[in-house]
């Protein structure tokens, strides 16, 4: 099974649309799409609503969308063409409670893609992707911390001749190979092709193994 990983600097910066255009251009990947949220105090894992609950049941949540136009990002994932398409919602710095059942949910996966930074804490994907607005600058802590793990970037909008974001090494930045992608695709043909080559080489390996 690959693993691709879309992660991002700051909200709404084309997430769920990378991960949605990249079901749809890889269909042959029978993905499992897989949105993980992690919420602040106050609010329920369990539906995302204001809760004052401190209960284990109400701390983490995974749910299976099964309804391609209900209008949520996980619903977004089903009408692009993912086999299967899941919600995982945690409390804030709990995502390691939810990572046995999320293991066991993509046990019959034949290929994974996940929206999220945090998930980097606890597996390595075959591909990285982080998704960048340089004009953007809010950068949450979970993207800074695994930004040096990234295969690539996605640049909504290009560098300048010094980062925008005064915590990220400039040089760093320029060492990643990146795109540049804009909405409303957040994709190109060279971004598809380079998860396609990613994700080759992995089931190349898992065979020969397997055949060895």
């Amino acid at each position: 099974m690959a693993i691709v990983v879309v992660g991002g600097h700051s909200r709404s910066v084309g997430k769920t649309s990378v991960v949605a255009g990249l079901v749809r251009a890889l269909p042959e990947m029978h993905w499992t799409a897989v949105k993980i949220t992690q919420y602040g105090h106050g609010v329920c894992s369990a539906n995302g609503e204001p809760c004052d609950c401190v209960t284990a049941d109400h701390s983490l949540a995974i749910s299976e969308e099964r309804n391609p136009d209900s209008g949520t990002d996980t619903a977004r994932y089903l009408a692009a063409g993912a086999v299967k398409s899941l919600w995982v919602r945690t409390q804030q710095g709990q995502l390691a409670e939810a990572m046995p059942r999320l293991r066991r949910a993509l046990a019959g996966a034949e290929n994974a893609i996940i929206e999220s930074n945090s998930v980097l804490q606890f597996l390595r994907p075959d591909v990285y992707l982080s998704v960048l607005d340089p004009a953007n600058p809010d950068f949450k802590p979970s993207a800074l911390r695994f930004l040096d793990r990234a295969d690539a970037l996605l640049l909504l909008s290009p560098l300048g001749n010094e980062s925008a974001w005064g915590q990220v090494a400039a040089s760093l930045l320029r060492r990643l190979p990146s795109f540049s992608v804009a909405p409303p695709e957040y994709l190109t043909d060279a971004v598809i092709a380079f998860v396609r080559d990613k994700t080759r080489v992995t089931e190349q390996s898992f065979a020969s193994s397997a055949q060895g």
